[in-house]
């Protein structure tokens, strides 16, 4: 298969494919890299540090020793010697589990030959250094002097001579190690960058040609469509490719070679449309012309039968206006009717209250006047006390002036009550009276508003008859300029399907086919062409000047005149206009 005809999917997927294995061969050598650096890594800081550290603590016990010893020169305490020989003996022990980890860690021939050496020299020393601790646990300190200095420091010093050898190499093998890490980071470095390298210059060169392939019949296709949109159909291309562009290609290849069909079709059938459009159009401008005469006659007579339904109507308001007025005087009266009966009740409650309030006084007139009696009932008791009832007999003759001026006061309110009595005895007869006299206004109203009532509804009936007359010149008026907007709609869609005609060969003649100078020839000789014989259109009537509006002249009962506008053709409605263009566009071109 031809890497031109392989598809875009799969060139992609080629592409990411490259990309994943070189980032896994990237990402193997790093893992390779990364774990060999770990393992140097490791030597240094789990087999050569260690066994410094170890050297070093071995130097750090003897040191411990030696102070021990020299202390042992200075104690006297029984407890404080013993515990310098126990710190000498803890040394040892530490001693020999270094010297033994050293033994076992220890797998070069130089680092054997250095512990060997180490050993030998730290055995030479034990001697004498073991020598002076029986010295001085016998007490003898010149001695263990003596053989301190002349035999123990010389081999110690030469132990750890031996000792900064062995920590020496083992340094220096550490030392080693690290620069073999530091280069085999270096190497990884520089083989992932190439790696890297080579991955971004793949990438590139994949990515070049994925956009290559595939921009470039995108971009042939976008230039196709461009020409197909500027009315270009005689151009010729290529489509042999099987990928999706190719497909594409293909698919605007067939939609230029259908475009140019339907193009040729359209411009060979809307000249003809255009010729038969303008006769209807012609025709319906004459129907139009005598439909609207007619009209506007039935639109006089509507005027007139419009102004007796007012006249009538007018009157049938005035009567329905006067019945209103009655109903309104009616039910004021009732309503005065009502307030009268409500102050008959008040004048019967204000009675009721009065006389209750009569019998009121009269109580307090009977307690005043028992009071009276107990005052001089009280006053005899007092007299006969003598000089011991004097104060009972003031008190006695006080209650009894009091309970005498409640007696006349009692007196006095009684005879106002009494009076106010007789007076709303008698406004309650006369507001009596008043109730009579609004029953009968009422009556009187309600016959008055019968009348009016007749009158208004002879009046309504009148008017609906005189309506019913209007109703059908009206009708009749409609109906004739219906058929007139008919008629208008008629020409106007004649009118828009000859326009659409024209626009429609304007439209198609943007495009250029195959066999475009042909065609033009055509067209030329068609267009100076004499044109179609048309019927001769019947004569049309000139059409009337604009009627003035007509101006009703107003009753003595009518407020102002009515003034009605003079008749004008109706416009074609939208809904049929709409109809009629979507009739005319039902032909073959519609595909298109």
């Amino acid at each position: 298969m031809k890497l031109s005809d392989m598809k875009i999917s799969t060139r992609l997927m080629l592409g990411f494919a490259a990309m994943a294995v070189l980032m896994s061969l990237l990402g193997a050598l790093a893992i390779i890299k990364v774990t060999a650096i770990q393992g140097k890594f490791a030597d240094v800081m789990d087999d050569r540090y260690p066994k410094i550290q170890t050297a070093g603590d071995i130097r750090t016990v003897n040191n411990e020793v030696s102070l021990a010893i020299r202390n042992l020169f200075v104690v006297s305490e029984p407890a404080d010697v013993q515990a310098q020989f126990d710190v000498i003996a803890n040394s040892s022990k530490r001693t020999n589990a270094n010297i033994d980890t050293l033994q076992r860690s220890i797998t070069s021939a130089q680092g054997k030959a250095a512990l060997d050496k180490l050993m030998a020299a730290r055995a030479d020393y034990r001697g004498p250094r073991d020598k002076v601790l029986e010295l001085l646990r016998a007490g003898q300190m010149d001695e263990a002097k003596l053989v301190l200095v002349r035999e123990v420091t010389p081999k110690q010093v030469a132990y750890m001579a031996r000792l900064d050898e062995l920590i020496q190499l083992q340094e220096n093998l550490m030392t080693a190690s690290a620069d073999e890490v530091s280069a085999a980071v270096s190497s990884t470095i520089s083989s992932v960058a190439a790696l890297l390298a080579a991955a971004f210059v793949v990438a590139g060169l994949m990515a070049l040609w994925i956009i290559r392939s595939t921009t470039r019949p995108l971009a042939e296709a976008a230039a196709i469509a461009r020409a197909v949109a500027g009315g270009d159909l005689a151009m010729e291309f290529a489509a042999n490719g099987k990928n999706e562009t190719g497909l594409l290609l293909a698919a605007l290849h067939d939609m230029k070679t259908r475009l140019a069909a339907i193009v040729s079709e359209v411009r060979r059938n809307a000249e003809g449309v255009a010729t038969a459009s303008a006769q209807i159009a012609q025709g319906n401008n004459d129907l139009s012309s005598r439909t609207e005469e007619q009209a506007s006659a039935l639109e006089e007579t509507a005027a007139s039968m419009e102004e007796l339904s007012s006249t009538v109507k007018q009157n049938a308001d005035n009567a329905q206006q006067g019945n209103q007025l009655a109903l309104g005087a009616s039910t004021v009266a009732v309503k005065g009717g009502d307030v009268v009966g409500q102050v008959v009740d008040t004048m019967k409650g204000i009675n009721d209250s009065s006389k209750k309030i009569a019998d009121i006084i009269g109580v307090i007139d009977s307690i005043a006047f028992q009071t009276n009696i107990l005052a001089l009932n009280a006053a005899v008791e007092a007299a006969r006390a003598g000089e011991q009832g004097r104060g009972f007999a003031v008190v006695a003759s006080e209650v009894r002036n009091l309970a005498q001026r409640s007696a006349d006061a009692a007196k006095e309110i009684k005879g106002l009550i009494n009076a106010s009595v007789q007076r709303v005895e008698q406004g309650s007869a006369l507001v009596d009276q008043a109730g009579v006299t609004m029953s009968e206004v009422v009556s009187s109203i309600r016959r008055v508003t019968d009348i009016m009532g007749e009158i208004s509804s002879a009046s309504r009936e009148q008017s609906a008859g005189v309506a019913q007359v209007g109703e059908a010149v009206t009708q009749m008026d409609q109906a004739t300029q219906q058929n007139a907007a008919l008629v208008e709609e008629s020409a106007a869609a004649a009118e828009s399907l000859k326009a659409q005609a024209q626009q429609l060969v304007q439209a198609v003649a943007v495009f250029k086919l195959a066999h475009d100078a042909a065609a033009s020839t055509a067209a030329q000789g068609s267009s100076s062409r004499a044109p179609l014989a048309l019927p001769a259109p019947t004569p049309a009537k000139p059409p009337k000047a604009a009627a003035a509006p007509m101006i009703e002249r107003r009753s003595p009962n009518r407020a102002t005149n009515v003034v009605r506008p003079a008749f004008q053709a109706k416009a074609p409605s939208s809904t049929t206009a709409e109809a009629a263009a979507a009739r005319s566009g039902t032909d073959d071109w519609e595909s298109f």
